[in-house]
């Protein structure tokens, strides 16, 4: 019932929003423009701004110091110190590594402002007449000095009326003409505001910043009245898809608070300093806008001009590679010592950021790849020692140098850095017999901690409270998690937030700290089915858009890349001698290499990392568009995963375009021999997660729910959430029971534009093809027989279709419609199962957590279903008190063995063989020489 609610709901919004514009009549005279909505009457004035400087102003991007916000603002020179509005900042040695710039955040001190109208001598000129030909409106203007301008607006063009000024100045210098007529708003008459990229709700921008083109997600600002949004645009042809935009080819600059302190969306073209704006005397200089009045609130507006002038639809295909591809090439790049893991450290190198240092994101990674994949080796060398890890460090971020301190790493054994979360889902996927994980998460319910960068994270939030009963079953958490939800949401929700002081945020850096916890607001309306969280988590979902690229349009054409056999070099990494890399130049199509869809980093890089690969919000925004008949969310899901990478892409696009990402052997070098992006080694296998997510999603989408698997949560930091697959069985069409199984190399897919999801339930193999092009696919499909053994009785059962394909030795056909779905059953085969053994539940309840208070160490026994058990022992004391520690501890036969590190960090593992009673204990050399005994422990039964 609540599906038919939501799409009844979903088609009286489009209906809606569809009759309102059609309502929407242009008028113009002498005031200007008028464009006439339901709303009201919203006036674009001819008027303008000239802002001139006779030498150059010195234009450079300057950290904003907007408290708890890292966000780097346009600023000028200044030479009147009543005009010097930029405080510089103090950057302290934590904020450094990839995405910071040393040019921007530890500048010479100077007199600067970042406010756009104290950015050159002023002039402003409003026309004193207007002419009318047809549906131009020709505007003239009083003589000025110095320049001549003339604009005329044409009104019956669709979707927006266009204005287009032409200046040309009588003496050289430094020029930018501030389009400056638009509607202004008074803050407490605004329901809503827009302006790239951290200022959305009723956030109001505190100076007059100015936001370059190539920060522009969509070239406009916006205003809601709460009836009819309003936004000033730049035309598509001044913001080109090539080359890439960045600062010094930016034509133009946004505003939304005028000088006044009113709302009022501007447009300044060219940058004062920038791109364009050295002229010289009697060289005429012309820009186009577009003057938009919507009645809708900012994301559909959002929408409607992403839709409407710059093409953004479903535009994108599998192309190069099937998903599943890309989640066997990653995965077995995960494995190679290119992924950069290190053994002694239990983690991922942080090269990139922090010399000498590991991290991780979680377990969970791993593990759900050793299960969705049946790979013992995957959990052996990668999900374990990360089970180990993030029970034992205090930050995601370690190193083992203590005067490290950039990035804030711990070199402490003081966890558990696994958010409560994450021990919930180990709790569970071990089938709830390790207590010492439901333990950890009610200590961690009542404290709180900082597990990355310096963010300080609250224990006892809604979502860990969800968590909570999720792993229990206690109503108590239940009723907690909807308590707190429903405060969280009459906060936040409901009362749009004004400044960057929400405690529920987690910090204002990553793209989620500005948004509501819309991804935790889908899970408690999957948890309970009350679509007021839907509908928050919708809004939520909606405002994330606000930082996907939606612009420059995409050409329908070929660019031509990696020009002289070089890949593009990425600044930072040139700074840090690594070499270049060479891959032959090629054309591809521009869609293939465009950014809409995907993210900058974060509010701090966003200068920097233009384009993020980790579109970890896309499964999410999928199946939240689902639910909500959401196409625009859905689309934005696809746009930032399909087609775009065969194997570990790095971190970002940021330099120029190139097909080096796209390429399988991208990843497979060393560290220093990477020279076209970034790699934060610790990303890989959450990406691959990733994969598996939308892999997953697509097809509950695709069937309707139909194909349905219970999912835990993996929840990282920063925006790396995630559902954790493989560990509980789900619904396959008819089938029940069904238990998703990937291994490597399962299938061989004939067109690549087919992914797959399979499952197995007991003699059957379960699969769903789903086709991401626009047009129907027929490939054949050939199944490993070193995987699932078929006979002569192998048979295949539809369930999308009334005919069934025919098996022939390992080999199939099989057509799926256009964006659509293909589901079947190989009946009479056996899948060669090979680890999901560790899933099943052995009743064993003996005691698995101890403490030895010598040497401040804690004892973990791991039960890990048939595949065995582990001993696990950390000291949370370091070299500075002791040499080397000795583990003694008796086997099954009651001999005593032992194991010894004589290297901190101090931990030590022992594989046991059945369950038994073990006892324990240590031995400490002291740093300053001599030994010391610990009491004596006992685990297990």
């Amino acid at each position: 019932m609540k599906n038919i609610f939501l799409r009844i709901t979903a088609i009286c919004l489009l209906l809606a929003a569809q009759g309102l514009r059609a309502q929407v009549r242009v008028l113009s005279g002498k005031e200007g423009v008028t464009l006439e909505s339901p709303g009201g009457r919203y006036v674009f004035a001819p008027a303008f701004t000239i802002l001139y400087n006779a030498a150059d102003p010195g234009m450079a991007l300057k950290p904003a110091g907007i408290k708890k916000v890292s966000y780097n603002v346009l600023s000028w020179k200044v030479k009147d110190s009543g005009k010097a509005d930029l405080v510089q900042q103090r950057v302290s040695a934590a904020v450094a590594g990839d995405g910071f710039d040393d040019k921007i955040l530890r500048g010479k001190k100077e007199q600067r402002t970042v406010s756009i109208q104290h950015a050159g001598e002023k002039t402003e000129l409003r026309a004193n007449g207007m002419c009318r030909k047809g549906d131009t409106a020709f505007f003239s203007f009083p003589p000025a000095s110095g320049f001549v301008l003339t604009a005329y607006a044409v009104t019956n063009t669709r979707p927006y009326p266009l204005l287009r000024f032409s200046f040309t100045p009588t003496k050289p210098g430094y020029y930018s003409i501030g389009y400056t007529g638009a509607p202004s708003f008074s803050v407490d008459k605004t329901a809503a505001l827009w302006q790239p990229m951290i200022w959305q709700e009723k956030r109001v921008p505190d100076a007059s910043y100015l936001t370059p083109a190539f920060m522009a997600p969509l070239p406009t600002t916006m205003v809601y009245d709460g009836r009819t949004t309003v936004g000033v645009l730049a035309s598509p042809e001044h913001l080109p898809f090539q080359p890439l935009p960045t600062l010094p080819n930016s034509q133009f600059g946004i505003a939304l608070r005028n000088a006044q302190g009113l709302l009022q969306p501007q447009l300044y073209a060219p940058i004062p300093g920038g791109y364009g704006s050295l002229m010289k005397s009697g060289e005429t200089f012309s820009f186009a806008m577009q003057l938009v009045a919507e009645p809708q609130d900012i994301t559909h507006t959002y929408q409607t001009i992403a839709e409407n002038i710059f093409g953004f639809r479903d535009y994108r295909h599998n192309d190069i590679a099937s998903l599943n591809t890309v989640l066997d090439n990653m995965t077995a790049y995960a494995m190679t010592h290119y992924a950069w893991f290190i053994d002694s450290l239990k983690g991922f190198a942080y090269s990139t950021d922090v010399p000498g240092a590991v991290k991780n994101v979680s377990s969970l990674n791993p593990l759900e790849l050793a299960l969705v994949r049946d790979d013992a080796r995957i959990f052996e060398q990668r999900a374990y020692p990360l089970m180990e890890y993030m029970l034992s460090r205090e930050k995601f971020l370690f190193s083992l140098d203590s005067l490290q301190k950039i990035q804030n790493p711990s070199r402490r054994l003081k966890g558990p850095v696994a958010p409560l979360s994450e021990l919930g889902a180990l709790y569970s996927v071990f089938g709830k017999e390790n207590d010492f994980y439901l333990r950890l998460m009610r200590q961690e319910y009542g404290s709180s901690r900082m597990r990355n960068l310096d963010v300080k994270e609250d224990g006892g939030s809604w979502t860990n409270a969800m968590r909570l009963y999720k792993a229990t079953g206690e109503k108590q958490y239940l009723d907690a998690a909807i308590h707190k939800a429903n405060e969280y949401l009459a906060k936040r929700e409901r009362t749009p937030q004004s400044d960057f002081s929400d405690p529920s945020s987690g910090g204002f850096f990553f793209w989620p700290g500005y948004t509501n916890r819309w991804i935790g607001l889908s899970e408690l309306y999957e948890l309970t089915g009350d679509t007021t969280y839907l509908r928050a988590a919708v809004q939520g979902a909606r405002n994330y858009t606000l930082f996907t690229w939606m612009s420059p349009a995409v050409p329908d054409s070929l660019v031509t890349v990696n020009k002289g056999g070089k890949a593009p070099m990425y600044w930072y990494l040139r700074s840090k001698g690594h070499a270049q890399m060479y891959y032959p130049e090629e054309k591809a199509p521009a869609w293939r290499l465009s950014e809409t869809g995907l993210t900058p980093e974060s509010s701090g890089t966003a200068t920097g990392h233009r384009a993020i690969f980790m579109a970890n919000y896309a499964p999410w925004m999928l199946r939240i568009g689902y639910y909500a008949k959401d196409t625009f969310l859905i689309n934005v899901a696809k746009a930032a995963v399909i087609g775009r990478y065969r194997s570990f892409p790095g971190y970002h696009i940021n330099t120029e375009r190139t097909t080096a990402y796209e390429k399988e052997d991208f990843p497979l070098h060393e560290h220093k021999a990477q020279s076209v992006n970034s790699f934060h080694y610790n990303h890989i296998l959450p990406m691959a997660s990733m994969v598996i997510d939308y892999l997953v999603t697509d097809a509950f989408v695709r069937s309707q729910g139909k194909i349905d698997f219970p999912a835990e949560f993996i929840e990282g930091y920063a925006y790396l959430q995630n559902k954790m697959y493989g560990s509980s069985a789900g619904r396959f069409y008819t089938e029940k029971d069904a238990q998703l199984w990937m291994p490597s190399g399962l299938l061989r897919c004939g067109n690549v534009e087919l992914n797959y999801i399979a499952a197995r339930k007991g003699n059957k193999l379960l699969l769903a093809f789903t086709n991401q092009s626009a047009a129907a696919v027929t490939g054949s499909v050939t199944v490993n027989p070193s995987l699932v053994k078929l006979s002569s009785k192998s048979n295949i059962r539809s369930f999308t279709r009334n005919d069934a394909p025919k098996l022939r030795d390992s080999v199939f056909t099989i057509t799926v419609p256009a964006n659509g779905i293909a589901a079947v059953a190989v009946e009479n085969a056996t899948p060669d199962v090979k680890f999901q053994q560790i899933l099943s539940v052995t009743g064993d309840k003996g005691k698995d957590y101890a403490e030895i208070k010598t040497g401040n160490a804690k004892a973990l026994l791991f039960k890990l279903g048939a595949y065995g058990r582990r001993l696990y022992v950390y000291l949370e004391d370091d070299d500075n008190k002791w040499r080397s520690v000795r583990l003694h501890y008796t086997d099954a036969s009651g001999q005593t063995k032992q194991v010894e590190d004589d290297s901190y960090p101090f931990e030590l593992t022992v594989p046991l063989e059945k369950p038994y009673a073990v006892q324990c204990w240590l031995t400490l050399e002291k740093a300053g020489g001599g030994t010391v005994n610990s009491e004596k422990i006992t685990l297990g039964n």
